[in-house]
């Protein structure tokens, strides 16, 4: 089933939430989009980054997987540049980095992402599909092709996450024509891409969407750990939206391509 059948029904079951959404249809074109909405640039549509940061946020050369060498070029990591501000580097604790290198040679089984766990934030906006933003005047709804996940920013008083969890709570605002987004919450558990950087529990990321064209946005992410990193940092890249007029979300839900991986210990011995 198509993702935005689901998108369209589930913004009308939360229409008092989102507040008067534009339906999918009239996403499709610029001629039926509106400059603005509510006095804010209209931000709808289909996104996606164009880059390797979901392979690795700091620059890194082309190379291969040794432990996949049966697949040839079809499991090489693409070379890429950085997308962090300022040198490059993410400002990792000793102690920190050497919890990154673990997780780094332990991919792909460390990596969150094998077992289609929810991607966290930043790490949705720049995974290598497209994902769709639909706001109506009140609220945001995110809707990520990967795991067919999502998330609701909230545009009113701040809310304080009740649990913490794998996406956490965004509170959003508009500064004028930036969205800017903060999100706190989170399980702890999350990568930010396959080389095995991460964040904790403690993590705090504010994102910010800036409108630099009719179908371009400017996106960055500033990222606080204290438990992890000496300063904060922050990556930036540039979002595309898609204008092909059948531009659509498809479902991915990756679980059952995983559930060998995830449950075959749970397997009765005759099931063996």
């Amino acid at each position: 089933m198509q993702l935005n059948k689901k998108i369209a029904l589930a913004a009308i079951v939360a229409s008092a939430v989102l507040g008067s959404a534009p339906s999918i249809a009239q996403q499709s074109g610029a001629a039926a989009r509106p400059a603005r909405i509510a006095g804010h640039p209209n931000i709808n549509g289909i996104w996606q980054a164009m880059n390797s940061a979901n392979w690795n946020l700091e620059a890194h050369s082309a190379t291969k997987l040794d432990a996949f060498w049966a697949l040839g070029s079809l499991a090489a990591i693409p070379a890429g540049q950085s997308v962090i501000d300022g040198d490059g580097k993410i400002p990792y604790k000793p102690e920190a980095l050497a919890q990154r290198d673990e997780n780094r040679a332990g991919w792909p089984k460390s990596d969150p992402e094998t077992s289609c766990y929810l991607p966290g934030i930043p790490r949705a906006t720049y995974m290598p599909f497209p994902f769709q933003i639909v706001e109506g005047g009140g609220n945001i709804l995110f809707v990520y092709t990967y795991a067919s996940t999502n998330r609701l920013v909230n545009m009113g008083e701040p809310i304080v996450p009740p649990v913490d969890t794998w996406m956490g709570q965004s509170n959003g605002r508009w500064e004028g024509e930036t969205l800017v987004v903060e999100t706190t919450g989170f399980n702890g558990m999350t990568h930010f891409d396959r080389a095995g950087n991460y964040a904790t529990s403690t993590l705090k990321v504010t994102e910010r969407f800036v409108p630099v064209g009719e179908n371009h946005l400017q996106y960055s992410a500033t990222i606080e750990d204290p438990n992890v990193f000496t300063r904060a940092w922050t990556i930036n890249m540039p979002l595309y939206r898609h204008i092909e007029p059948n531009a659509q979300v498809l479902e991915f839900k990756c679980v059952p391509f995983v559930e060998e991986l995830l449950y075959k210990d749970l397997e009765l011995p005759q099931q063996r």
